[in-house]
């Protein structure tokens, strides 16, 4: 799979837009809601309404801004707590679905990271009736470079969603006119870690999806 930087782009733009029309509507809703409603108690619950809507969207847009962008650019370490922050808030309002962490590394490449937030989000997708996210990252030790990055996320639960062409995306296999806006993150974490001299792999079972990353350092 070749897919240009611009086009890559573009759709990752369409699934930030995409994802972030919900709240953002939300918002528009409420305050429409607002500038008619005179009962105090229904003013009230609409700015009820109006911050939930503005804090789910917030986290949803610092969310992206890692896992999509290059807020600080591709050579910096960052700490995992950031990026457990992040998943945390975007699963705050979920309650159908339980993350376990288990981190061996207070710090990991960017490229890690971004790695890292976007096999949550598939896996955070494959549960649309719940069930328990495990995520899993450690920098081991390398003596020939800055350290080799594992990340491993688990996503449990009853009748697991996954495209596969998510898979073929993550494997590097997906042709390129079949690339859309919901697998352009796997292709992007994909040719991520090719250029890394990386790997990414994933499993499929009945109850369960279990996506890996290796990553060398540089």
């Amino acid at each position: 799979m070749s897919t240009s930087a611009i086009e890559l782009a573009s759709l990752l733009c369409s699934r930030l837009c995409h994802d972030m029309l919900s709240p953002v509507g939300a918002l528009s809703n409420g305050l429409e809601l607002l500038s008619d409603e005179k009962d105090p108690e229904m003013r009230q619950r609409c700015f009820e309404l109006l911050d939930q809507s503005a804090r789910i969207s917030a986290d949803k847009l610092k969310f992206f801004r890692l896992a999509f962008g290059a807020a600080g650019g591709f050579g910096d370490m960052v700490p995992v707590s950031e990026a457990r922050a992040l998943v945390d808030a975007l699963l705050a309002n979920n309650a159908r679905i339980v993350v376990n962490w288990s981190l061996g590394s207070d710090m990991l490449p960017k490229p890690a990271i971004k790695t890292l937030l976007n096999f949550a989000l598939i896996g955070i997708e494959a549960l649309p009736r719940g069930g328990t996210l495990d995520i899993a990252a450690e920098l081991r030790a390398d003596q020939l470079t800055s350290g080799t990055s594992e990340i491993v996320v688990r996503a449990a639960g009853p009748r697991i969603a996954f495209d596969r062409d998510i898979g073929r995306a993550l494997e590097g296999a997906l042709p390129e006119g079949d690339l859309s806006s919901r697998t352009a993150p796997a292709a992007m974490i994909q040719q991520l870690a090719h250029s890394l001299g990386g790997r990414l792999q994933y499993a499929l079972g009945d109850d369960a999806l279990v996506l890996g990353a290796v990553l060398p350092g540089v």
